[in-house]
């Protein structure tokens, strides 16, 4: 398990319910969508497995403006942001702050259309990764097992940031595949040499 957080963005909905008169504004959002190949990413795509978000649904998780401290629209421990999972992927519902700033910053934009994309950071587990390549030569990073969950966020924009502990793993991934590989055309060199000098004797 790497001690760096990650954060992702995939193009899961998110929108803003406004509530009627003396009803809170919910925000709800899919932070993370099951089987989807991401967009192309540092030379690899990534799949969140169903059953990846199993284990950090009760984590203290907060609901943040694109990941900003300083913008929280909830918390799952306050009882204002709320989490499940189903056949999609990772679904959030937030009670938003009832202030100026987040009906200006947040709800007006998502309601007008400019904000519709959702993000969340998270630590993988020590075993909860996968690393192969498809039939066509892409690379895959299979995400099974989340550790930890910290919070949610809907977007501006889809960026991928702190990258370095997924860049590490595919290093690591392609150290150990090369090195099989490297391993097993020894093995291959010393098989024919081998045939070559009981058939010469």
């Amino acid at each position: 398990m790497s001690s760096e957080k990650e954060t992702r963005c995939y193009f899961g909905e998110v929108r803003a319910e406004v509530g009627k008169e003396n009803k809170s504004t919910h925000i709800v959002g899919l932070a993370s969508v099951f089987n989807s190949r991401s967009e192309l990413m540092w030379g690899f795509r990534e799949v969140i497995k169903p059953g990846a978000f199993d284990d950090v649904l009760t984590d203290d998780v907060r609901a943040l403006f694109n990941h900003d401290a300083n913008y929280i629209l909830g918390r799952s421990t306050a009882g204002t942001l709320s989490l499940s999972v189903n056949e999609r992927g990772l679904v959030y519902d937030i009670t938003a702050p009832d202030t100026q700033t987040i009906r200006d910053l947040v709800v007006a934009p998502m309601q007008r259309g400019d904000i519709n994309q959702s993000s969340f950071a998270f630590h993988v587990s020590r075993d909860g990764e996968q690393w192969y390549q498809d039939d066509d030569g892409v690379v895959i990073r299979e995400i099974s097992q989340i550790s930890r969950l910290f919070d949610v966020s809907p977007v501006t924009y889809p960026a991928y940031q702190h990258a370095d502990a997924a860049i590490r793993s595919l290093k690591a991934w392609r150290e150990v595949r090369e090195s099989g590989e490297l391993q097993k055309a020894v093995n291959q060199k010393m098989a024919r040499e081998r045939i070559l000098t009981l058939l010469n004797a």
